[in-house]
């Protein structure tokens, strides 16, 4: 069964552009859960520009099912991480001038720096995740890190998706699709566990949950923009009826 990841960054975003209080990430994710959410995801940046202290604080209290903190693997980073407590830490590439994460972490490139920051966070009882792009390179290094779990980016499958008529039997959506696959398949054999997201939507998200052996799907932009025409708690149950019916039917 497909567990339902709500990254609810975007809900901060819409209140810091206006430098305000509202709305709050701490009732979306209340709103989230009434929607059927399993997990609620947030990234808390070097910059703040969302997602702030007080937010992940105040969530940590009172996230009644698994926190999942997004961060850099910095020094500031892991100590909040270890003070906190999420029930589980995926690391992410960052970078101050993306709109958003642009790609996977580097972890063959920093296999020393992030084995060091996994087992400090492993060790104070943190669940890690490492979000990598689909490249065996990068999986195998994860393995060799020690990460228990990693999040496949399926930005490129998206974008395919999307330049290609919206349509899934199109090669390039096919070849990026086979390739999440693949990457789902080394993972499991590597002993970690294959969860998968990154511009995944209504109308693409399907074929994804469709893929063997995957276990969570973490969402935010398209629930977040849809929520503003139905609501956040109707936009997550219409999400995870779309990840759950796939599985249901194979």
């Amino acid at each position: 069964m497909i567990d339902l990841g709500v990254n609810i960054d975007h809900v901060a975003t819409l209140r810091q552009a206006r430098l305000t209080y509202e709305p709050d990430p701490v009732w979306a994710a209340a709103a989230a859960h009434l929607g059927g959410a399993d997990a609620i995801t947030v990234h808390l940046r070097e910059d703040r520009r969302h997602i702030v202290d007080r937010d992940v604080e105040l969530l940590r209290a009172s996230v009644q099912s698994k926190l999942n903190l997004e961060m850099a693997a910095t020094d500031e980073m892991v100590g909040i991480a270890c003070r906190l407590m999420p029930e589980m830490s995926t690391l992410v590439p960052e970078g101050r001038h993306e709109v958003t994460t642009e790609g996977g972490l580097d972890v063959a490139g920093q296999e020393a720096r992030l084995k060091d920051v996994v087992r400090r966070m492993q060790d104070a009882g943190i669940y890690v995740s490492l979000f990598i792009d689909a490249d065996m390179k990068q999986i195998e290094a994860a393995a060799r890190v020690g990460a228990q779990a990693c999040e496949i980016h399926t930005g490129p499958y998206a974008r395919a998706f999307h330049e290609n008529g919206r349509d899934i039997e199109s090669a390039a959506a096919q070849a990026e699709l086979k390739k999440v696959g693949a990457g789902g398949t080394a993972i499991i054999d590597c002993g970690m566990r294959f969860n998968a997201g990154h511009a995944l939507n209504y109308i693409n998200v399907q074929p994804i949950a469709g893929l063997p052996g995957l276990r969570e799907l973490h969402i935010g932009h398209a629930i977040v923009s849809r929520a503003v025409f139905v609501g956040l708690t109707e936009a997550v149950r219409e999400m995870k009826r779309l990840i759950r019916q796939d599985a249901d039917i194979k």
